[in-house]
């Protein structure tokens, strides 16, 4: 099962996405309802959904979504293209997508093909995504597999059309992604249902990933905002999604989100299954849940946090906390536990829920329920306890071949983190981890994305996979569009950090460029170059906004006598010309140089010919 690639050069998507979603073959969208017997899925009863991208609701029309649109590609990320590279692979042909950024003349190189999470662009949120995984799904179901996990196939040697893909995103090899996949060291999130993603991994042998949360609340939002949201958070590289929403129409909300959605979804479904008992936990039980399980599963949801080690004689060791439980989910199932002095009904059911899972290769993301909340919390016992029964989870969601990851904290002081991660490689037995930061410190709300960020990069560099964001808004209220961008950029930091400290084979290509550019004062390639070139353009442009600053040498902060990059530029320029390579001399130089830079009258611009002005 060799797969083959080249790069093909494309202004816009492949054909095949922009087809319109009435002439493709895509599987039907309705939900539907397992029956087991003795924890086994034994049949599948069908009925309609309700509105969505494909379905409406009867009597209304499409397009009566309010959607904004989003800027565009183009204008996000100027001078830069989508690319694919063709990956062939078991019959297949796949279009792998890079962001390629074409460089000035002067660069060493004429372009960079950086990791791109965009998705297909000119897409009406109406119309949804091209269903582009139809055919891998098809020939498995018409092949009559009975089990559809990643880490199925994986273990059967089986190199599949989403490690394939995977393999020619990270630049990696295929077989090397099997065999983490194997292991349990990655995952790849991909519901068989989602037919519109574009395959993603998850391991700390890979780069970095970051997660963006999005969601209504009971008192704000809307399906319009958190499509764009889901769109915003694409553009400026999200690697996956979860839906989070609290308030009304979850299910309808999430339906939107799906399909449009290339970036793995994940839910709680605990949220949903609150909704359906009517915002009364007391009226939630193991029956609802599930049926929110297989209802969220049919709709394509990729992975879900549930919070099964939360166990009931736990929670008292939560009592002398500062803040308690904090995890929302967490205090739900603490609070039904409590309620009948009863084990938690996720962790009674496990196998139940595996089940689930392996028939639609579901990873779950076993929730820290009883995460620290702040500081004074951090590495008690209750984190901890909680952690070694993500553990024994992991071993028996692997002895059902589903894919497991690992929530970590939380809010926890810097000189703490490093047992956070050694305590889950060592009891969860090297499934990914993903943390939600960790927050470092918690005095400054308003700025958490930024307290945050430095616990994240400091935990992925010592081995977290994904990193789930945090935005300006957290403790505070809901975010909006801007505040989801200012989140992603904080997190693309902070796993940029940690890809250059892990040594991952093309982070450093990507610094190396800007730096070149920076010190060549190619302005507009440092711009391009940028996590976020909006930005970085705008703030040079607040003092020097004229075309001719875009090939000076120097910036507003230093102005053109003090500019240190153009003076070791005349410094090499003169040791060259006079042929001084020792010390000493070079000196000497430095000193003539400088008498000769100040007759010339600190010249500031680069002449356009490359000519030196004539006195």
């Amino acid at each position: 099962m060799a797969s083959s690639a080249n790069v093909v050069r494309s202004a816009a998507p492949p054909a095949t996405r922009l087809r319109g979603l009435g002439q493709g073959a895509a599987p039907s969208r309705g939900r539907s309802q397992l029956r087991a017997r003795g924890g086994r899925v034994v049949s599948r009863v069908a009925y309609r959904g309700r509105e969505s991208a494909r379905s409406p609701s009867p009597g209304k029309k499409m397009g009566q979504q309010a959607f904004r649109s989003i800027p565009p590609f183009e204008e996000c990320f100027p001078n830069s293209e989508k690319v694919f590279k063709t990956v062939e692979h078991d019959g297949e042909v796949m279009q792998v997508p890079f962001r390629r950024i074409h460089l000035s003349e002067g660069a060493t190189r004429p372009y960079l093909d950086v990791y791109d999470t965009t998705g297909p662009q000119n897409v009406s949120p109406v119309d949804g995504l091209y269903p582009v995984r139809t055919d891998w799904i098809r020939k498995r179901e018409q092949r009559g597999d009975k089990c559809f996990t990643q880490m199925h196939y994986a273990k059967k040697g089986i190199v599949t059309e989403e490690m394939a893909y995977v393999a020619a995103r990270e630049c990696m090899d295929p077989e090397f992604v099997r065999s983490e996949v194997a292991r349990g060291r990655a995952i790849i999130p991909s519901n068989k249902k989602h037919l519109e993603l574009e395959p993603m991994i998850v391991g700390r042998k890979f780069k970095v990933k970051i997660n963006a949360n999005i969601g209504n609340s009971a008192i704000s939002s809307s399906i319009e905002e958190e499509v764009e949201k889901l769109q915003w958070a694409a553009m400026w590289g999200a690697d996956t999604l979860m839906d989070l929403s609290t308030g009304k129409n979850i299910h309808e909300t999430r339906e939107w989100i799906m399909r449009n959605s290339a970036i793995p979804v994940g839910t709680v479904p605990i949220y949903q299954a609150l909704e359906k008992a009517g915002g009364d936990p007391m009226k939630i039980t193991w029956e609802l849940f599930r049926e929110t399980l297989i209802e969220q599963a049919e709709q394509g949801v990729d992975y879900f946090t549930i919070h099964a080690g939360v166990l009931l004689r736990f929670v008292p060791h939560t009592a002398n906390r500062v803040t308690g439980i904090v995890s929302r989910g967490g205090s739900i199932h603490a609070k039904l536990a409590l309620m009948d002095h009863k084990e938690n009904f996720a962790y009674e059911h496990w196998d139940d829920i595996l089940d689930i899972c392996r028939e639609y290769d579901i990873a779950i993301s076993i929730g820290d329920g009883l995460r620290p909340g702040c500081i004074a919390d951090a590495n008690d016992y209750a984190q901890f306890a909680e952690l070694a029964v993500q553990g024994e989870l992991t071993a028996r969601a692997w002895e059902k071949d589903v894919q497991i990851m690992n929530e970590g904290p939380g809010h926890v002081p810097m000189d703490k983190i490093p047992e956070n991660m050694a305590n889950q490689l060592k009891w969860c037995h090297e499934a990914p981890f993903y943390t939600l930061g960790p927050l470092a410190l918690d005095i400054a709300p308003g700025y958490d994305h930024i307290t945050s960020a430095i616990g994240a990069a400091r935990i992925a560099e010592l081995g977290t996979a994904l990193l789930c964001y945090v935005t300006p808004k957290e403790h505070l209220g809901l975010p909006n569009r801007d505040d989801v961008k200012h989140g992603v950029i904080a997190y693309k930091i902070a796993a940029h950090a940690a890809d250059l400290a892990k040594h991952h084979p093309m982070a450093q290509v990507w610094d190396d460029e800007l730096s070149h550019a920076r010190f060549d004062f190619r302005w507009n390639d440092q711009f391009n170059l940028a996590l976020d070139p909006v930005t970085a353009r705008s703030f040079h442009d607040e003092t020097l906004p004229q075309e001719p600053a875009k090939v000076a040498h120097f910036c507003s902060m230093c102005g053109p006598k003090f500019c240190s990059m153009q003076i070791t530029q005349e410094v090499r320029q003169y040791a060259e010309k006079h042929g001084i390579e020792d010390e000493e001399s070079l000196f000497r130089g430095m000193d003539e140089m400088s008498t000769e830079f100040k007759k010339k009258g600190f010249d500031i611009y680069v002449p356009e010919d490359g000519k030196e002005k004539k006195e």
